[in-house]
């Protein structure tokens, strides 16, 4: 094509290929260093695989002594959520993947090798794509809307495969002079990379994770540059980018595979090196007997901001993926339960020993548990306060009006403890964990009780509570309080252990643990808590009282 009719296509002032290899230059690195990146598109919530994507990629980049990215791929503007970018950042920042380039929290960017917000690269984009015309492997197509869909349907009866290739063009071999009349006509463009392709030939490609493979080679006529004449296309803004940052491995969901031919074609015609591919499985999750890919529309745990709104703790969401990126890290982690995940391993034999990772809320949940109850009862009232504020508002005002209290409550069957108690997997547990130590939280609800002490009958709960209070002193340790429990159940009638209880069913009511149940339920409406001493003595004299007589 002439350079008169490329000028009227990119009348702007432009790079030279010579000024952007000068200005982004080889990076110096130690041998078998990664260059990785993740290149997320601000429009929508983060996707959990994108998260599990972006920490395999760091952690193989920093482990190798290479460079992690973060690359805003914002050129669908129409998609475009406001704030989505800033989320993203943030999402990284929480769960402890360290980001060496690319935008900061505080909306700036860092590192050599910028913009690292796509919008903002268009002439170096425009750069490449003037390259390709003038070399005969990019034209611009003047195809309407309506003609595009008139010829799908064409294919269709046709039977034939959908899409712009081979004999279904219809500006790929247009005169120069057809093209000059169309732009004099001011027709809207896009401009397409030429394909050299055959279908029906296969490319070899050797794919980091899956091994190698035989693909169909590319033959379509991709878009590469929009209509609008600003911003490129996510085939062609990669291409660019990548090399241009030197990316030396591209790891990605396996959505993308098909698209592996169409890359290694762009990189060639440039004639520059083409990074290494891997395409992660995606998560998926059990939907009745069969497995599918979590879903942003179906399923809230597919968003980032659920584990976020849930008060999952980062470190318990990052164990997790790690436990999903390998077998090996569930081990690892029961002999180093102390260190932090980021002295695991990740290996890319592992990874490609993965069919792929299957979605478990129970094994999250018990991997944050574990994670609560190594912590100490200040940092769960701090990191508990901190989510309800902006999640519980009412939880919170009950939590900061005593924090003292609060964190009591937290080191019930805690500190010291011969077994941790391990009730809390996230912070919106923490309400129900804990509301019947407040009052203003606490509704006691009579018919439950009854259902929950059947086979107690009412006088005996009465005589119970007043038998109590006759000998109750909250300085009681627990045995002194239990042995006081069990004086008071054989005084109206209950065994003082389960074996005399089964030993003589018929002279007994019940054994001394169905008393401890009484108190339990009129104090915390439950029949399964902590420790009933511990819970007594926090709650303090005048609320247990309070408690008891309002149930009588």
């Amino acid at each position: 094509m002439s350079d008169a009719l490329i000028a009227r296509l990119l009348p702007e002032e432009l790079f030279t290929p010579e000024e952007l290899e000068k200005r982004y230059p080889s990076r110096e690195l130690v041998a078998g260093a990664m260059v990785t990146r993740i290149a997320p598109s601000p429009t929508g919530p983060m996707h959990v695989g994108s998260l599990y994507t972006a920490l395999m990629s760091e952690r193989l980049a920093h482990q190798t002594g290479g460079v992690f990215y973060l690359r805003n791929e914002d050129t669908d503007k129409a998609r475009e959520v406001e704030g989505a970018a800033e989320f993203i950042v943030g999402s990284l920042e929480l769960y402890g993947i360290k980001v060496d380039e690319g935008m900061t929290a505080t909306g700036e960017e860092k590192g050599n090798y910028g913009p690292y917000k796509q919008s903002a690269r268009e002439k170096i984009y425009k750069t490449y794509i003037k390259e390709l015309l003038k070399k005969g492997r990019a034209y611009p197509c003047f195809c309407t809307t309506e003609e595009l869909d008139a010829l799908h349907k064409e294919q269709e009866a046709a039977g034939v495969r959908p899409g712009y290739y081979s004999t279904w063009t219809k500006w790929r071999d247009r005169s120069e002079e057809d093209v000059a009349k169309a732009l004099d006509e001011k027709k809207a463009f896009v401009i397409r990379f030429k394909s050299l392709g055959d279908f029906e030939k296969k490319v070899k490609v050797k794919d980091i994770l899956k091994g190698e493979m035989e693909l169909s080679e590319n033959d379509q006529d991709t878009v590469i540059l929009k209509s609008d004449g600003m911003l490129p296309t996510y085939h062609m803004a990669h291409a660019v980018d990548d090399h241009l940052m030197r990316t030396t491995h591209v790891i990605r969901g396996d959505e993308w595979l098909s698209s592996v031919p169409l890359h290694i074609e762009l990189f060639n015609a440039f004639g520059w090196e083409v990074p290494e591919y891997g395409h992660l499985a995606p998560i998926t999750k059990m939907d009745g007997t069969s497995r599918r890919k979590l879903s942003k529309r179906k399923d809230p745990e597919a968003s980032i901001a659920f584990y976020g709104e849930q008060g999952y703790p980062a470190e318990a969401v990052t164990d997790y993926l790690l436990n999903l990126a390998s077998s090996d890290f569930e081990a690892w982690k029961k002999e180093n339960p102390e260190k932090p995940n980021r002295e695991f391993m990740i290996t890319l034999e592992r990874l490609a020993r993965s069919s792929g990772p299957l979605f478990d809320f129970v094994k999250l949940n018990d991997i944050s548990k574990e994670i609560v109850s190594r912590l100490s009862a200040e940092e769960i009232y701090r990191r508990g306060l901190e989510w309800a504020k902006k999640n519980d508002e009412k939880l919170a005002v009950e939590m900061e009006k005593d924090p003292k209290y609060t964190t009591t409550i937290f080191n019930i069957e805690r500190e010291g403890a011969e077994h941790v108690r391990k009730d809390i997997a996230k912070w919106s547990d923490i309400r129900f964990e804990i509301s019947y130590f407040f009052d203003s939280l606490f509704v006691f609800d009579h018919e439950a009780a009854e259902t929950l002490l059947t086979g107690a009958k009412e006088e005996d709960i009465r005589s119970a509570i007043e038998l109590f209070f006759k000998t109750y002193d909250t300085n009681d340790d627990r045995d002194v309080w239990f042995g006081k429990i069990k004086a008071l159940g054989k005084e109206i009638g209950y065994a003082e252990n389960a074996k005399e209880y089964k030993a003589d069913k018929e002279k007994f009511k019940g054994q001394v643990g169905d008393v401890a149940k009484i108190f339990r339920v009129l104090l915390t409406g439950r029949t399964n808590t902590p420790d009933l001493h511990s819970i007594m003595k926090v709650m303090g004299r005048e609320r247990v009282e309070k408690r008891l007589k309002i149930s009588l």
